[in-house]
């Protein structure tokens, strides 16, 4: 386990970077965790990044499981593409929203995705 910190909060992540407590994200522990994932000094969450992270952990919390990709720009009233043009990766843009680590189904599903 890893601790990082952010502007005086303690964030606990597992080794490969997911949050350990899905329940005890915030603005600020996503600025953390982006800063991780994307390896960059400032945090770059936009309103429109924002939006998505809040869906796919709302979706999160009510099915327990990872949303189909294409529906995520079309809930949050983005371009069909905002998933990969706001976060390239939408694994990233999950362990940002601070989630627990998808099944291997689901990296199979966003490879094919992708390809």
């Amino acid at each position: 386990m890893q601790t990082l910190t952010y502007k005086d909060k303690q964030i606990k992540v597992d080794d490969e970077g997911y949050l350990i407590d899905w329940k005890a994200w915030d603005e600020e522990v996503a600025c953390a965790l982006t800063q991780t994932v994307e390896d960059v000094d400032e945090c770059d969450l936009t309103e429109e990044r924002m939006e998505i992270l809040k869906f796919m952990r709302d979706y999160y919390k009510r099915y327990e499981a990872f949303p189909i990709v294409r529906s995520v720009c079309r809930k949050v009233h983005q371009p069909a593409e905002c998933l990969y043009e706001r976060f390239i990766d939408p694994i990233k843009a999950w362990k940002i929203a601070g989630l627990p680590k998808p099944m291997t189904d689901v990296f199979s599903y966003i490879q094919h995705e992708l390809s």
